[in-house]
């Protein structure tokens, strides 16, 4: 059984705020999560501060996801949801903000991580660590990104 502690920082950012604890589709309540932090960013941000924050995000999630990983003693345990808030962030870049837009980025991205169609699927069996529990997740935000870039 993972020994996850939300006093750790690096936890806490891995764990999604607490949103990875969820019983049932953690992965699901880990994008949820992602939302707000979103609409904070679209509403405040400029775009280029928008992407540059989502990089950093993406880089330190890296690092916060490896050490978590290494708490758990598992390779990519369902309660880390860094890769799940970074990847929904990447799917929503430059979409105009509205609840239209959210609701349907928040599914593509979810069916998109959950189904991990090819190249997904690669990177998902083969890459390992840190890297690889972001990688996944940024691969299928940014599959979602160009699906919201035609919708919208």
């Amino acid at each position: 059984m993972a020994k996850f502690t939300l006093a750790d920082p690096v936890q806490f950012l891995a764990l999604g705020f607490g949103s990875g604890l969820a019983p049932k589709a953690p992965g699901t309540f880990g994008t949820i999560a992602a939302i707000p932090v979103y609409l904070l960013m679209a509403f405040y941000l400029p775009l280029v501060a928008y992407a540059l924050l989502t990089l950093v995000m993406a880089l330190a999630g890296i690092y916060i996801c490896q050490k978590a990983a290494d708490a758990a003693g598992v390779h990519d345990h369902p309660a880390i949801v860094w890769d799940e808030i970074v990847g929904f962030l990447i799917t929503m870049f430059m979409v105009p903000l509205s609840w239209q837009a959210v609701v349907t980025g928040f599914v593509l991205f979810r069916l998109l991580d959950i189904f991990k169609p090819w190249p997904i699927s690669i990177a998902d069996k083969k890459i390992h660590g840190g890297f690889g529990i972001m990688l996944d997740d940024v691969l299928a935000g940014v599959f979602a990104l160009i699906v919201m870039q035609l919708l919208f």
